[in-house]
């Protein structure tokens, strides 16, 4: 991959950054017409777009990042508007994902015991709402940073040049300055991995023929550690982007590993949502359950967009100078 350019990140960016909130008020419109109509399958689906809008909503904050990294000396651009903007994208970015996390165990819940726990819904609704009003609010702070005549007085009440009163900048010198902060996190993001590989492996593999004695259900139940262990790759994960983005913005590998992120991610989505394994997933004897080909593609292609995600993560001290 060629080195990715100001111009290219900023470009990438605003290409991508109304997917959240775009995506919100489809996922918002979806759960809301569900619950006048008393739909269950429409309020599955804004559910689905929920989750799917988590996933997405990762490039989205990191291209913001990468951006603000490769703009920040400009002239005519102000370094405080940007941190302000990146400020109120990682709180939105953070109830976004909370929201997508909450979707999917309601999500699963429906799927694999008719009807999702008391709560979870209007919880994960709640949670969009509060996203959609934090992402509009960073969308119009993103916009201050082009337009300095519309631009608030957003430095009246703080000292300007002092980076570190902004919520990111404070994360990233606890992570460099700690003498635990960095080691915890990559153990715990070590854990993660081997968690969701380890359930992910199994499944696919079971759906490619593998252990065909062991019920689908058997290694299909597992599917909420994976997403665990997932959901600990994302905060650590982040904890190191926004401790050392520098390390990543110019790294080939840790781009490609974003891009097979989110498919092993849409992974978790297809094996939760989609019918045709659900039949075999309800009845334990069922062990000569066959899968479809289209399950089987999907099984290869989750099997390698993880080795790909290991092996990019692995290599990013060698072939993407990250280190």
């Amino acid at each position: 991959m060629p080195s990715i350019t100001s111009v290219n990140l900023a470009h990438l960016h605003l290409l991508l950054n109304h997917v959240p909130t775009v995506g919100a008020v489809v996922a918002l419109g979806l759960l809301i017409v569900a619950f006048v109509r008393r739909d269950e399958p429409l309020k599955l689906a804004g559910l689905e777009v929920l989750f799917a809008i988590a996933v997405l909503t990762l490039p989205v904050y990191m291209s913001g990042v990468a951006a603000h990294q490769k703009l920040r000396n400009q002239p005519g651009l102000s370094d405080d508007a940007m941190r302000i903007h990146q400020d109120a994208a990682l709180d939105g970015f953070t109830v976004t994902e909370l929201a997508g996390f909450v979707a999917w165990i309601a999500l699963w819940q429906s799927r694999r015991r008719g009807r999702a726990a008391a709560g979870l819904v209007p919880a994960a609704t709640v949670l969009a709402i509060l996203a959609l009003g934090i992402m509009a609010r960073a969308a119009t702070l993103g916009g201050d940073i082009r337009h300095p005549e519309i631009r608030a007085d957003v430095s009246a009440a703080q000292p300007a040049g002092d980076p570190e009163r902004f919520v990111a900048s404070k994360i990233s010198v606890v992570m460099v300055n700690s003498s635990w902060a960095w080691p915890a996190s990559e153990t715990i993001h070590f854990l993660g991995l081997s968690l969701t590989f380890g359930v992910l492996m199994a499944i696919n593999l079971r759906i490619l023929g593998v252990m065909k004695r062991v019920p689908f259900a058997d290694v299909h139940r597992l599917l909420p550690w994976g997403m665990l262990g997932f959901g600990l790759n994302l905060v650590t994960g982040m904890l190191f982007f926004i401790g050392q983005p520098r390390q990543y913005i110019d790294s080939s590998p840790f781009y490609w590993k974003v891009v097979f992120l989110m498919i092993a991610g849409a992974n978790f989505l297809y094996l939760t949502v989609f019918r045709k394994a659900w039949p075999s997933a309800t009845r334990e004897s069922e062990a000569t359950w066959n899968a479809s080909l289209a399950d089987k593609a999907m099984a290869v292609v989750s099997l390698f967009s993880w080795l790909v995600v290991l092996y990019g993560g692995r290599m990013l001290p060698f072939i993407g100078h990250a280190f």
